[in-house]
């Protein structure tokens, strides 16, 4: 189904004779914010590597609640239900609107402003709790070897440092981050595959195939299968930020995919079959319990220092996507014009701030608790954006789409439904407390975003729409003009 960006199934700008062809209109006047760096396809591929996964730290859980075997297999079929539709979607909508805040404009694009704003809470929020995890999974990763960081006021002072420099660090521009995301992912990989040839002798093939179906987890098991799986569409809210996304984004996703698919399976299968299997210690952290088992003492502290590492990468690469987020809402007027300015490095530092003060206020939550609560969130904003992505193909269908899966309406439709299927269970199997406290976040969505257009309206706060920005219904109604006159 994956097709180059310039491929059969492609649609190309500026290369149609049909009548019925719709052209996004892009902007006529180049913009301010190309004076920064934009990120190329390398830093992409890894920023996309950390906003999605970071290597296999957190997969642990899967084991704990399904044993080996199954393990095994839903990091193999997993991937096909969720994550190839999900990043497929990605490409052909990020490519179609390649500007800030992604996800936001198709559902605004498809079904209206006030959904644009929901989707936008719910992504943002999702993402925010998301990366409340990483200093909690970076904290339980040392503790083994400084035990003062599991709890106290070491633990309490060494989360809000963490928090600290990283976002300091978001702030001194993406292209930077990009950057420190390429040598953040070669330090985290290369010790698995270390481990790997060290464990070789020791592998013992029939761990693999141990399966209890009776002791099964299956909400622990399918939300952490979720958790490290999902995401993909993250990218797409700094995707103005990308150099040439219509080309550069399709590939970056497809070189990721394989990079995620391949960092969490393979030292799965190193871990079970390397050691006796002990479902009850398989949790966050467990690696590097199984690398001084295999390897000794130094290569615990090499994993450690990884996860260290993968943490720091997929806490800088989601609160990237979340601010300019914040950046492309407040673009559209669906925010106060504030949250869109942007530092003499080009980031949006009031999104940075919202961001890191959200990771603050719940980095106090349990591992378990993050994985439920933003999977929840996240979960309904993605049924808007299969809705937004099926609508869109239905409304414009000639529009341009430099990147465009090649099936039709029938096949966009029935691309939805494997991962829908999927977020019925992910939602059904929730706990109530999860359940509630998400419903409660997604009302005040529903009333905030009322609130904000009467205060625009009484003019408490000032908005503002940017004049560069694509216009697909515009360019509809310019098309439709032509033909008529």
């Amino acid at each position: 189904m994956w097709t180059a960006p310039t491929g059969e199934g492609s649609i190309e700008m500026g290369e149609h004779n049909d009548p019925g062809y719709v052209a996004v209109r892009e902007p006529n006047s180049p913009r301010v914010v190309d004076n920064f760096e934009k990120v190329s396809i390398l830093p992409l591929v890894f920023l996309i590597f950390y906003e999605v996964s970071g290597g296999p730290f957190g997969i642990e859980d899967c084991v704990q609640a399904a044993g080996p075997l199954l393990a095994l297999i839903g990091f193999l079929v997993f991937p096909f239900i969720w994550s190839v539709p999900e990043a497929l979607i990605t490409a052909e909508m990020g490519t179609m609107f390649p500007v800030n805040g992604g996800y936001v404009v198709w559902v605004s694009s498809a079904l209206g402003p006030y959904w644009g704003f929901q989707q936008g809470w719910m992504k943002w929020l999702s993402g925010v709790i998301d990366n409340a995890l990483y200093p909690v999974l970076f904290l339980d990763y040392l503790k083994s070897g400084i035990p003062a960081l599991g709890g106290g006021l070491p633990r309490i002072v060494a989360v809000l440092a963490l928090t600290f420099f990283l976002t300091y660090l978001n702030y001194r521009g993406l292209t930077i981050v990009g950057w420190v995301a390429v040598l953040l992912g070669i330090f985290s990989i290369i010790p698995f595959v270390v481990m790997g040839f060290v464990a070789i002798p020791k592998l013992k093939p029939s761990r693999w195939i141990v399966v209890s179906l009776h002791n099964v987890d299956w909400n622990l098991y399918l939300n952490t299968l979720f958790w490290n799986l999902n995401y993909w569409d993250s990218i797409s809210t700094l995707a103005g930020e990308v150099q040439n996304p219509k080309k550069t984004l399709p590939k970056a996703l497809f070189y990721a995919l394989i990079l995620v698919v391949v960092g969490y399976f393979f030292p799965l299968l190193i871990g079970t079959g390397a050691v006796p299997l002990d479902r009850e210690l398989w949790t966050d952290g467990y690696f590097s319990d199984i690398a001084k088992i295999v390897g000794g003492v130094w290569l615990r502290w090499w994993i450690q220092g990884a996860a260290a590492m993968s943490n720091m990468g997929m806490f800088v690469a989601e609160m990237n996507s979340d601010s300019f987020q914040l950046l492309g809402m407040a673009e559209r007027g669906m925010l106060p014009a504030c949250f869109g300015k942007r530092s003499r490095y080009g980031t949006p530092v009031i999104g940075i701030i919202f961001s890191a003060s959200g990771v603050l206020l719940l980095s106090w939550l349990s591992f378990q608790e993050i994985i439920a609560a933003e999977n929840f969130l996240y979960c309904v904003g993605m049924i808007l954006e299969f809705i937004a992505f099926i609508r869109l193909r239905m409304k414009y269908p000639a529009a341009s789409r430099p990147y465009k899966i090649p099936i039709g309406t029938v096949g966009a439709i029935l691309l939805c439904i494997p991962p829908t299927l999927l977020i019925g269970v992910v939602l059904a199997l929730s706990q109530l407390k999860v359940v509630v406290v998400s419903l409660i976040a997604i009302v005040i969505g529903l009333l905030m975003q009322p609130c904000l257009k009467y205060a625009e309206r009484k003019r408490w706060m000032k908005f503002s729409i940017s004049s560069d920005l694509p216009d697909l219904q515009g360019a509809n109604q310019e098309s439709a003009n032509s033909l008529i006159y």
